[in-house]
């Protein structure tokens, strides 16, 4: 009886597992190319696989452009393994075609290193801003180039991304500071 009841759960197991992995792989089948939910689809999939590549931190800018299977990687990242492993990732999504990887790799520089440092405490250390580095990837991004500081990402309303605009500005030996944060539609 208690040989019985063992050989039922582990059916049960394997079915459940079997289900899961057959939900898994449906999940996970794009849609037909050239269908309207084929642009989403690769799109939604390009983003995935950059916000998981691996040392993109606070002071790197990933950005894409989908057309059709092709991708277009842009944006500026402080290590050059970064840019690689973002044009690794997204040439490893099925189904796309060429992907032009035209990522800057920011200039080694001690003073830019300082600054960005600089940077995100005047950022993320006001109350108003704290939200924004919560989690694993922070929404305002920092992009400091031989002294000229650019803020990237996304924001929920325009008080906050003025905030961040004179919190960046506040820093001292920056030679200019390029507020490109985006209001969340519908603020």
């Amino acid at each position: 009886m208690r040989v019985a009841r063992i050989i039922v759960v582990l059916v049960l197991i394997f079915c459940t597992a079997g289900i899961a992995s057959a939900q898994q792989q449906n999940q996970k089948q794009p849609p037909p190319r050239g269908s309207q939910n084929y642009q989403a689809w690769l799109t939604k999939e390009v983003h995935h696989e950059l916000a998981l590549v691996p040392w993109y931190t606070v002071f790197d800018n990933l950005e894409y452009r989908v057309e059709g299977n092709n991708v277009t990687l842009l944006g500026q990242v402080v290590r050059p393994s970064v840019k690689s492993d973002a044009e690794a990732a997204v040439k490893s999504i099925e189904g796309i075609g060429t992907v032009d990887d035209q990522i800057e790799v920011l200039p080694v520089s001690p003073m830019d290193d300082q600054t960005r440092l600089a940077e995100y405490h005047a950022i993320y250390s006001e109350p108003s801003l704290q939200r924004y580095g919560l989690g694993s990837m922070q929404s305002i991004h920092i992009i400091v180039k031989n002294g000229h500081v650019t803020l990237v990402g996304m924001v929920a309303n325009a008080a906050d991304k003025n905030v961040a605009g004179i919190r960046a500005n506040s820093v001292p030996n920056v030679f200019s500071v390029q507020n490109d944060l985006q209001v969340q539609p519908g603020s």
